[in-house]
């Protein structure tokens, strides 16, 4: 099949690790950004995938692998097509591949691993970020596993499958896509408008690290502000009776980092002094008193350290660098007509942009670390204080630089359709007809759904759980925000934005309105904000995914028109203020594939508006909520 998006100018390499010689080139009209040219197979994001539980010994696996699209009724190909550079998606340019996946393809990955000798009586886990949609994993020919879901996390103890010397990994990866049925978000098979190029099989790094046989596996934090504690729950695998969790609190900072403070030995060596410790059995929770606590807000995003241990008989047998902060998210009611956004106990207009997170030359995935933390600088410069991820969950190291940064996170779940079979009800409650969704797609919303925010909860950046976008997809309204709120009850929930509404389910009514912002509808009882407006397009000559036919709400000729209509814009937003509006969301961060309505363009190299002009409005329009 001949790549869409490049062409394999020279061969590439790969021989005992080491690479020769590589070279990529987009093709045809097509993009990239700045980054892309620091892109190579020895250093596909090398960096530490999952910064809130940070161990000192792993390895990355990223790199090249050998790659096939076969038929799904072929059985494993013994030749490959060609090689695939991890963790970048089949179908993106940095993959060297540039093709399709269809709903009867079968993609094939295979590498080998060596396990470093000094590893020896440990157990080796196989950890997966991310594998858009169905991944079956075999280790030395044995099947050990299979995940399904395109956004989370998952990982496989493969100690038992192991060999000496070399290793193989092979993973089948099936992906439909658009089937009504699995979370895709803006992923279509037939890209137009707004919907994007699909993403297939590995888009998230791949990494294995050794741990002790008794050790930790995930924790929680929650903070509460007035009683001036944190409680952290730390659940672990492989513990005997006796064994004792420990978890001391760092006093940290602003910008602080669990890569420095695992390597700095911090609670060992004293560089963070100890505030407060406790110990629990396995799976319960500790209780750590904050004197004179930091809360961590936009102006001030200041993160504690963790030190969590497994203790046996007194000695660390396991122990992760993780952080916190401590913030409370709630509402805030002003009067009995006025419900705010509250955080700390004091309202906060919050104000951010739209983003979906696409990269011209890496789709799902940003070409580099620096470019995925670029987006959320860039945001925070142009003055705003919230991003509404959109229909799409971000790699771990995403939040954690909006919690080192100060960004408030709105997370949306990605939808499995859009909303034609159903009915768009966008003025009056109970106007809107659910989505036809089968059992067999509700359960698997509900599982993947669950996953995502178990996964990412303990970031404190996010604020705000989205269930549904518009009517994508939107189905048992009342039921799903009931379960979300089970989940996690420390967050606020908008039952579906800009989607169909039901009187009095969860905490927010939001709007929807193109491109002047508006309210169509506004409740005393709920948080009312606007969640989408704007669309303001420009197409920069030079910047664009194709070449004409680019859609935008409204289109401009230059960023002084852009500015002028956005200045507009947000002097109408500052009205709707007065009236008790108490968030916005302006589409959006950047062009995406054919939309030219971003703030920046799609390749990342043009800001369309004059920064600091567009710094004084945004700023202008936080400050505009009464009494701030």
């Amino acid at each position: 099949m001949k790549s869409r998006f490049i062409t394999l100018i020279a061969a590439l390499s790969f021989v005992s690790g080491s690479i020769f010689a590589q070279q990529w080139a987009p093709a045809g009209d097509r993009i990239k950004t700045k980054w892309a040219e620091e892109v190579s197979p020895a250093n596909a994001h090398p960096e530490y995938p999952r910064p809130q539980m940070v161990r000192s010994e792993w390895k990355s696996l990223n790199g090249l692998w050998d790659y096939s699209i076969k038929p799904k009724t072929e059985a494993q190909p013994t030749v490959f097509d060609g090689k695939i550079l991890v963790p970048f998606a089949v179908e993106s340019s940095l993959s060297g591949v540039g093709r399709t996946v269809t709903a009867d393809d079968a993609l094939w990955y295979k590498t080998t691993f060596t396990v470093p000798s000094s590893w020896k009586g440990k157990r080796l886990m196989l950890n997966f970020d991310a594998v858009d949609w169905k991944a079956e994993v075999l280790v030395n020919d044995v099947k050990i596993g299979t995940h399904t879901g395109g956004y989370t996390h998952f990982s496989f103890d493969v100690t038992p499958y192991l060999k000496n010397g070399a290793n193989t990994l092979v993973l089948k990866v099936s992906d439909a896509t658009d089937n009504d049925f699995q979370p895709r978000g803006k992923q279509v098979m037939n890209p137009h408008g707004i919907w994007y190029t699909p993403v297939s099989g590995i888009w998230q790094s791949v990494w294995m690290e050794p741990v002790a046989p008794a050790h930790i596996t995930d924790y929680n934090v929650v903070s509460d502000i007035h009683s001036k504690t944190i409680d952290v729950t730390v659940d672990a695998a492989g513990v005997q009776e006796g064994d004792v969790v420990k978890v001391l609190l760092l006093d940290g900072g602003i910008g602080y980092s669990t890569e420095t403070a695992i390597a700095a030995k911090t609670a060992v060596e004293g560089q963070y002094a100890v505030i407060s410790s406790g110990m629990t059995v396995p799976g319960g929770s500790v209780t750590l008193n904050v004197r004179n606590p930091h809360l961590w807000s936009p102006d001030s995003p200041y993160l504690y350290g963790l030190d969590i241990q497994i203790l046996r008989n007194g000695k660390v047998i396991d122990k992760v660098a993780a952080y916190t902060s401590m913030r409370e998210i709630a509402v805030f009611q002003k009067n009995n007509t006025t419900k705010y956004m509250g955080l700390n106990g004091e309202p906060l207009f919050q104000f951010g942009p739209l983003d979906q997170g696409w990269w011209p030359d890496g789709l799902y995935t940003a070409p580099t670390d620096e470019a995925l933390k670029f987006d959320i600088q860039k945001t925070k410069d142009f003055g705003f204080n919230m991003i509404r991820k959109h229909i799409k969950v971000e790699p771990d190291r995403w939040f954690y630089y909006c919690d080192q940064l100060g960004m408030v996170v709105w997370q949306d779940m990605p939808s499995f359709s859009d909303n034609r079979k159903g009915k768009w009800g966008m003025y009056y409650y109970g106007e809107g007809v659910d989505f036809p969704a089968t059992p067999e797609a509700k359960a698997n919303y509900y599982k993947e759904w669950t996953e995502i925010i178990n996964q990412v909860k303990k970031f404190q950046c996010i604020v705000v759980w989205v269930p549904f976008n518009e009517a994508w997809s939107q189905f048992d309204t009342k039921d799903v925000v009931a379960y979300t709120k089970k989940l996690d009850p420390t967050r606020l929930i908008n039952q579906s934005s800009g989607g169909n509404w039901e009187e009095g389910v969860g905490d927010i009514l939001d709007n929807h309105h193109y491109p002047y912002p508006a309210m169509r509808m506004w409740d005393k009882n709920m948080i009312n904000v606007l969640g989408e407006y704007g669309g303001i397009g420009f197409p920069v000559e030079g910047h664009l995914w194709q070449a004409d036919k680019n859609w935008g709400y409204v289109q401009y000729k230059s960023g002084d028109d852009v500015l002028a209509e956005y200045t507009s814009f947000a002097e109408q937003l500052k009205q709707l203020i007065k009236q008790g509006c108490c968030a916005a969301v302006y589409t959006q961060t950047t062009d995406v594939e054919i939309e030219i309505n971003g703030l920046m363009t799609y390749d990342r190299k043009v800001i369309k508006m004059d920064e600091k002009k567009l710094r004084d409005v945004n700023l202008g329009v936080i400050k505009a909520l009464p009494g701030k």
